[in-house]
């Protein structure tokens, strides 16, 4: 998934000093953001108020949408440095291409994990012949100082593991949930899973009190620690929670947790990069825009249309600020 926007804001993200060390209710509403021309999504993360959750430095929540009669997700082959993406849905499908020459349709709760490591190119599409119905999210992990250089690589889980209660299905996307791991690569302590709650469901999860927490709401309406969440919104929990109490109303409900250990490292974000200087973020732009022949990032192969050039760096620095250790 791409940031589209043609003036993307450098984020500072990261460190412990944001994060509460104690369970909290803080609220977060997306911000409305266009991705492309038939897609608009819901960006959760980076937030005024939040910007990481662990290693979890982005969110986007979309759909569901009605693509019966378009093209529907349409994202041009982009760069990525320095993160891994996680591609999830409830509905729909979505072709992925990268430059390390994968071709994969991502299927409902089947994991498409791609990992940028030192760089990566890759487009995202509906295929041709597609569902009505859109819907899910696409989520960045920021990578640890001593990962980032890694070689890139993408993986499709199309099964995963899952955890059942009375009421309850939890499918583990990353991480560990109740004593069950999912094969996704991993880099930092961290962990994902989608939740799908029946009507009335009255349930609890474990939690890991080292971690801090949030929740993504997908769909219909749930009470998360007592806190009313609707769908598009999420709930940001804090650290020191050993479980979290779920209910859902007289309707099925969807959610994702995510958690994580704090990401003690500080970071910045900007555009489809995350680095920790200006200028590794700038050299990346400068090689992207220079051509797919530069070679860093590779081609993206059968994608019907032009590529994206990075837009134009602020006229400010990009530095990391605010933390002094």
């Amino acid at each position: 998934m791409s940031n589209l926007d043609v003036r993307p804001a450098a984020t500072v993200c990261g460190g412990r000093e944001d994060v509460s060390a104690q369970p909290v209710h803080e609220l977060l509403v997306g911000k409305l953001v266009q991705l492309g021309e038939s897609t608009r999504v819901r960006r959760l993360l980076p937030n005024l108020g939040r910007r990481m959750v662990g290693a979890w430095c982005f969110v986007d929540h979309y759909g569901p949408d009605d693509i019966g009669d378009a093209t529907g997700m349409d994202v041009p082959p982009h760069p990525h440095m320095g993160l891994q993406t996680v591609s999830w849905l409830h509905d729909g499908e979505i072709l992925h291409r990268d430059s390390l020459g994968s071709v994969q349709t991502l299927r409902p709760r089947q994991l498409g994990l791609m990992t940028a490591g030192r760089a990566i190119a890759h487009a995202e599409v509906s295929p041709r012949e597609h569902p009505r119905i859109l819907h899910g999210a696409q989520l960045w992990v920021a990578l640890p100082d001593a990962q980032r250089q890694t070689a890139p690589m993408f993986e499709h889980h199309p099964t995963l593991p899952v955890v059942n209660a009375p009421g309850l299905h939890a499918t583990v996307i990353l991480g560990e949930v109740d004593g069950a791991a999912s094969p996704g690569t991993t880099f930092s302590p961290l962990m994902g899973a989608d939740l799908a709650l029946d009507a009335g469901a009255d349930v609890r999860l474990p939690l890991e009190p080292g971690f801090e927490y949030a929740v993504l709401a997908m769909s219909g309406e749930t009470e998360v620690d007592g806190v009313p969440v609707s769908a598009g919104s999420m709930l940001y929990l804090g650290c020191g929670r050993r479980e979290l109490p779920l209910r859902a109303s007289n309707a099925p409900s969807g959610l994702m947790l995510l958690g994580g250990e704090p990401f003690e490292e500080q970071i910045i974000m900007w555009w489809n990069f995350v680095g920790r200087t200006g200028d590794e973020i700038a050299e990346a732009r400068e090689a992207w825009n220079a051509g797919v022949g530069a070679g860093r990032f590779g081609e993206v192969h059968g994608y019907d249309g032009d590529r994206l050039l990075a837009p134009t760096l602020p006229a400010t620095p990009l530095k990391p600020r605010g933390r002094i250790r």
